[in-house]
């Protein structure tokens, strides 16, 4: 959970470089991977956030298979279940990239990769429609992830009193501001899937890279990605208590 926090410090510290008008870095999860291979210690910790990061996704499927017992509704455990798969997922790409920067791997980066997924399905028979109905499920993703935030439903998954009294106030203003802006990201992803399906352009459509750099060339844009960036803060501080105070 530790490793999983820093990848988001790391990739709300890029965010901000956009917010500041740099666009030279990849303002995705593998970038901010690739912001720890430039420092003096790179491989070493390049290889801590690997094997973290795979610990993480080991644990996402322990709870993904029986997990969240805590849940007294059945819906909302299938819920978090599905979250937990998707968690996995993401830990063990940004794993895989971590490994691969570590030994000089090249890598490509969440926008080359959802052009070409995106490519690919529009191909097929009734591409379009696919491609629109996967656009709308991230749009959705992202506003249940949101929702988590503004109903502080996380605060569930989290056994309080294992916190020092006087930081529980801060994780529960952190945590809501995180799960906010992760969601907004990812409907940021989804409006572009949506775009590339209606105008039938894989170019259109984009990983969080893309999203978050054709964010800032809007008006009000800039506004947007400091909240976004404030996001990914706040949601890397949540994971630094979560280690700490996660149900299990």
């Amino acid at each position: 959970m530790v490793c999983y926090g820093v990848v988001h410090v790391l990739l709300a510290a890029l965010t901000a470089q956009v917010v500041f008008g740099d666009s030279g870095e990849r303002t995705d999860q593998k970038g901010a991977v690739a912001l720890l291979s430039e420092t003096g210690f790179g491989p070493f910790l390049l290889w801590v956030i690997a094997i973290g990061l795979f610990a993480f996704a080991v644990w996402q499927v322990t709870m993904a298979v029986s997990g969240y017992s805590w849940e007294t509704e059945k819906r909302k455990r299938v819920y978090h279940r599905f979250g937990s798969v998707g968690r996995a997922i993401t830990a063990t790409a940004i794993g895989i990239a971590a490994v691969n920067y570590a030994t000089g791997s090249s890598q490509s980066n969440s926008t080359q990769q959802s052009q070409e997924w995106t490519a690919k399905f529009l191909a097929l028979p009734f591409g379009q429609v696919i491609v629109g109905i996967a656009a709308l499920a991230i749009i959705a993703l992202g506003f249940m992830v949101a929702r988590k935030g503004v109903k502080k439903s996380f605060e569930r998954d989290l056994d309080m009193s294992e916190l020092p009294a006087g930081s529980r106030k801060w994780v529960e203003r952190t945590g809501r501001i995180g799960w906010i802006g992760k969601g907004i990201a990812y409907a940021l992803i989804g409006v572009l899937v949506g775009l590339a399906a209606l105008n039938a352009d894989a170019s259109e459509s984009g990983g969080l890279d893309k999203a978050l750099h054709t964010l800032a060339a809007q008006p009000y844009g800039v506004f947007l990605l400091a909240v976004i960036a404030l996001g990914f803060l706040g949601f890397g501080v949540y994971c630094f208590a979560a280690a700490k105070a996660h149900k299990v």
